[in-house]
């Protein structure tokens, strides 16, 4: 604890005021921060107890998804009346638990499919034209566990089939992300459990010239339910630390002590990294 404080006010003195200067913390400085940041802000008590789904918020047939993704320019139109939205609904998950959430419109959800920042492109007869929004349920995996989730279906005019959209308003409810605040982007995009102590773990980092020959060691820092992992890169020619040329690796982390339930955070962004094959556990 003494460690954690005095890195803690290390990393104050030096990100205070706004300034550049985050850039030139160490790993230890970065973990402390990570530390500090997930058991203060919030964002423990999301992720064991709250709403983290572990696979997108949206579902629809083969035949729907290659028809959109075959389409170059498209979006998304209302063309038919929308029904009122429920003002809570409740999340049911398979050990018996529920949670009552706030739900988005029917129109929210329609937005959230589109590429673009209104539900409609600007050519409007390229648009998939929404006649029609029913309130379901639907299955998603979680942190939890698998759980009935509120969920609107659209059904469109010139789409073979619907769209599921999960309608809980994540926004209002508040995710990692929001508790956790702005962050820097994260080192390590993976892990795998190779038994217990041991995580194979993926990362990216950055060269100055495709002609360096960067060291890249791996970091963890171990603390009471929490592991943090981070990378330290030094180029050979001149030890200059670079933010340059983006890379990808691999290595092997031993821990101290079984992972067990303990949550894995990237040193920099502060967030949590999910296991490989595991879908994204963050909200998109």
């Amino acid at each position: 604890m003494p460690r954690l404080l005095v890195t803690l006010l290390t990393v104050t003195l030096l990100v205070s005021g706004g300034n550049l200067l985050i850039g030139q913390l160490t790993f230890e400085d970065h973990a402390a921060r990570a530390v500090w940041t997930w058991r203060t802000s919030g964002a423990a008590e999301i992720w064991r107890n709250g709403f983290v789904p572990t696979e997108g918020l949206i579902k629809m047939s083969q035949d729907v998804e290659e028809r959109i993704s075959s389409d170059e320019e498209y979006g998304f139109a209302v063309a038919g009346p929308l029904p009122a939205t429920p003002k809570e609904a409740r999340i049911r998950w398979d050990d018996g638990s529920t949670m009552q959430v706030p739900v988005i419109s029917a129109r929210r959800a329609l937005i959230a499919l589109s590429p673009y920042e209104e539900e409609a492109s600007a050519q409007d007869d390229r648009a998939y034209k929404m006649t029609a929004a029913t309130f379901t349920t639907m299955r998603l995996r979680t942190l939890r566990g698998m759980a009935t989730v509120p969920a609107w279906r659209l059904y469109f005019s010139n789409l073979p089939g619907p769209v599921d959209h999960a309608a809980v308003d994540r926004a209002a409810l508040g995710t990692v992300e929001d508790a956790i605040g702005d962050h820097l982007p994260a080192d390590i995009s993976g892990f795998e459990m190779l038994d217990e102590r041991t995580l194979r773990v993926t990362y990216e980092y950055g060269v100055c010239s495709s002609r360096a020959r960067p060291f890249v060691r791996l970091r963890a820092d171990e603390q009471s339910g929490v592991v943090v992992l981070g990378i330290e890169v030094q180029e050979h020619l001149g030890g200059r630390l670079c933010a340059g040329v983006g890379r990808q690796g691999e290595g092997v982390v031993q821990l101290a002590e079984p992972l067990i339930d303990r949550v894995v955070l990237d040193a920099k962004s502060r967030l949590p990294v999910c296991l490989h094959r595991s879908a994204p556990c963050r909200a998109r």
